[in-house]
């Protein structure tokens, strides 16, 4: 659930009540709770109408909001609002939606994969015990997937296949060596398995988002949600993927606030809030340190998203 952190107490000629503006399926699951634990009435917004608004919003509002991130290396894109639309939306959550937004309100939801951030922690979970998504996140960073993945040099001795562009690091078979060998789940180590996951998860995104910017022509790819987390190996991973498949031309961008576009659209929809109202040819402060869930160490700025150490991350590969 995505609510905002305003506060309205509406009076009518009836009643007074106090409310939140909430989105996504979890304004509907707690909806009684709040009421009956606290008195505060959930409105409810529609979920792709907030992700797009607040993913307009922070581009045109917040400087250097998106930015790309190849190879460990950070760059800050700076977008015209004259030019920003039409780009692709990937927002990844529980499963991914991909939603082409040709201007404010003007979208459509194009496709999605049920393989996204809840099944890297339903599935990461099960195989590794971790007891948290951030737990989950810092087992693969210490992780290696050539432990558990099949190479192309897995299976051609070592060696490259270059007649179709496949180097012998490439992935052929992601979790395929748990086939060959003769081991049992606890014989692994967790933070491989996490690590295997996430690189298989984010790489699927990353293809399947490309071959639906190719439908309608979009060089831009915006990736946003919770499952990034500004995780540098997810961004990486996902950021090579789309460069790999589109050879270049097309690009994958991530935001500095990618966890509050849902909440962000909420607080919009106040009737006393638009976007008209809040950008008025000015930077529009937004915390970058502000946490997320029950993370509080979370801060979209700091850890992993300013290492200069190279990842040496590329499709497919471990």
């Amino acid at each position: 659930m995505n609510v905002n952190s305003g506060f309205q107490h509406q009076e009518n000629c009836t009643n007074d009540r106090s409310f939140i503006k909430a989105t996504g399926g979890g304004a509907y699951k707690f909806s009684e709770l709040f009421k009956e634990k606290l008195g505060i009435s959930l409105e409810k917004e529609d979920e792709m109408d907030c992700l797009v608004t607040g993913a307009n919003f922070l581009l045109k509002a917040v400087n250097q909001e998106a930015f790309t991130y190849l190879n460990g290396s950070k760059e800050f894109v700076q977008i015209d609002h004259n030019d920003l639309y039409p780009y692709l939306l990937v927002n990844i959550g529980s499963g991914v939606s991909m939603i082409k937004v040709d201007g404010d309100g003007k979208f459509e939801r194009v496709s999605g994969t049920s393989v996204g951030g809840g099944t890297f922690w339903g599935l990461g979970k099960l195989l590794t015990k971790s007891q948290s998504f951030d737990e989950l996140l810092e087992l693969s960073h210490r992780g290696d997937n050539r432990a558990i993945d099949t190479l192309v040099g897995d299976i051609y001795g070592g060696m490259d296949y270059l007649k179709i562009g496949l180097s012998s690091t490439t992935i052929a078979s992601s979790f395929g060596k748990a086939t060959s060998h003769n081991k049992e789940l606890e014989d692994y180590k967790p933070e491989d398995i996490s690590r295997s996951l996430l690189r298989m998860i984010s790489n699927n995104i990353g293809q399947i988002s490309y071959l639906n910017a190719l439908r309608f022509g979009l060089k831009r790819i915006i990736f946003g949600g919770f499952f990034i987390r500004s995780h540098s190996y997810t961004m990486d991973t996902i950021a090579v993927a789309v460069h790999f498949w589109s050879k270049g031309e097309a690009k994958a961008m991530f935001l500095r606030h990618e966890g509050f576009l849902g909440a962000l659209g909420a607080f919009m929809s106040y009737e006393t809030h638009s976007l008209d109202d809040l950008v008025v040819n000015q930077v529009m402060p937004l915390p970058v340190n502000a946490s997320l869930g029950t993370d509080t160490n979370y801060d979209p700025l700091e850890g992993d998203l300013n290492g200069t150490e190279s990842i040496q991350c590329s499709v497919y590969r471990a």
